[in-house]
């Protein structure tokens, strides 16, 4: 990533197939892009306790106001970001939701600092302060820190395991169907199959629970079919603010990657233009926004980029439809329902190999920067980053206290400032 803000962008813009589409079928191409974000928009709140429908409308208005301050130049879909699971979850049942809203305020208002960083000093900033040595393992403790709630929710628990919610067997039937499907769909699957394992895999887990009659239906009989989700405005909690915004680190590093992914897709260099500032400073008030209505944070999604590269979908507008779907989806009552539907165990299989992705993720960020482990400096980084971020490590003074990623974050950078480095 060093050398990222001067990479110059050698491959030429293919076709762009949408470029002659009339609104009814740039409207039914950017519902496509919704099924493809099916992932990010639902698995994100249905485990952290948060409302879908109000996911789906954040990710949405959040979209259209990337669209807005990158002047409608990246085809972009905004949704919610893994990274930020287990600290909501965290911060849901510490401090509550409207608590929770403030720190995710803070995050996005971090990403809009680093964007003004960013302008004034260039990539390079972002690299120096947030090195693969960091980052990697920072996003390594965000997966495996929450392998034990994938674990408890795949034998039939809540994610914490205090209660049984069905029976070991049953659940275990279901959550590895789950799990087998994705994994199949994700490596042998072609086309727009491809795109969207986790939407296959919770489909076959979800027939398998109505097989054995463990599906609840209530829920969508007492559900309008048009409603207001249940926003909830946040209230300032500085405990939840200081827990929540070093989780801002992972995600802020990853946009880069995905700019420049979409960027070699559509051959055009968005880094230059609209600028790595304005696309940065477009998930920072996509996710303060998203906090204002009780939605989880959102982020640029890689999978929606891999549906640009195979559909050829390179109009910005595509992506402003799509929003447009995901915000009236939101007042539909009975859709939302249905999500929460979906039992426990369906979810666990498929979070055993999302939070094992993520650990990868960041154990890839190391191996494609070669970060060099034999030496003293980096392995002590790493080392302490995994042990504190996983072992649960808690440092606070009085009421407050970082633990998590949150405290792992803040230590990875500072041993990186700290420590001296190799000298040859």
């Amino acid at each position: 990533m060093s050398d990222i803000a001067s990479e110059e962008q050698s491959k030429q813009p293919e076709q762009d197939i949408t470029a002659n589409l009339n609104v009814f079928q740039q409207l039914l191409a950017g519902s496509q892009m919704l099924f493809v974000a099916f992932g990010a928009l639902v698995l994100m709140p249905l485990i952290t306790g948060l409302d879908p429908n109000v996911a789906l409308f954040t990710a949405g208005i959040g979209t259209l106001l990337f669209h807005l301050v990158t002047k409608g130049q990246v085809p972009i879909f905004l949704a919610s970001s893994f990274a930020f699971i287990a600290p909501i979850a965290y911060g849901v049942q510490t401090w509550g939701i409207p608590a929770t809203m403030s720190g995710l305020f803070a995050a996005g208002v971090v990403y809009m600092l680093m964007s003004f960083a960013v302008k004034l000093k260039g990539v390079e900033f972002i690299h120096r302060l947030l090195p693969p040595v960091v980052v990697g393992p920072v996003i390594m403790v965000i997966g495996l820190g929450l392998a034990p709630v994938a674990v408890n929710m795949a034998l039939g628990k809540t994610g914490d395991a205090s209660i049984v919610l069905i029976d070991q067997n049953t659940a275990m039937i279901i959550s590895f169907a789950s799990l087998i499907t994705t994994l199949i769909v994700s490596t042998l699957a072609k086309g727009i199959f491809k795109l969207v394992p986790i939407f296959c895999g919770v489909i076959v887990g979800y027939l398998l629970s109505l097989f054995f009659g463990i599906l609840d239906f209530t829920v969508i009989s007492n559900a309008a079919w048009l409603s207001v989700p249940q926003f909830v405005a946040p209230e300032w909690n500085w405990h939840a603010v200081l827990f929540m915004i070093p989780v801002a680190i992972a995600p802020a590093v990853e946009h880069v990657g995905d700019i420049l992914a979409i960027s070699n897709v559509t051959g055009k260099n968005y880094l230059k233009k609209p600028g790595l500032h304005r696309t940065l400073f477009g998930d920072g008030i996509a996710t303060s926004a998203a906090s204002l209505f009780g939605g989880p944070p959102n982020t640029t999604y890689s999978e929606v980029t891999g549906a640009v590269m195979l559909t050829r979908n390179f109009n910005p507008k595509i992506m402003m439809w799509a929003a447009v779907v995901a915000i009236l989806l939101a007042f539909v009552g009975k859709f939302g329902a249905v999500l929460q539907t979906i039992p426990g165990a369906v979810m666990g299989g498929i979070m055993m190999l999302l939070f094992g992705t993520i650990a990868s993720v960041g154990l890839n960020t190391m191996i494609r920067h070669r970060v060099d482990l034999s030496q003293p400096r980096n392995m002590c980084i790493v080392s302490v980053t995994l042990v504190f971020g996983i072992g649960g490590m808690a440092l606070g003074i009085g009421s407050f206290s970082l633990q998590g990623v949150s405290l792992c974050g803040i230590v990875a950078i500072l041993l990186n400032l700290v420590l001296p480095r190799h000298r040859a």
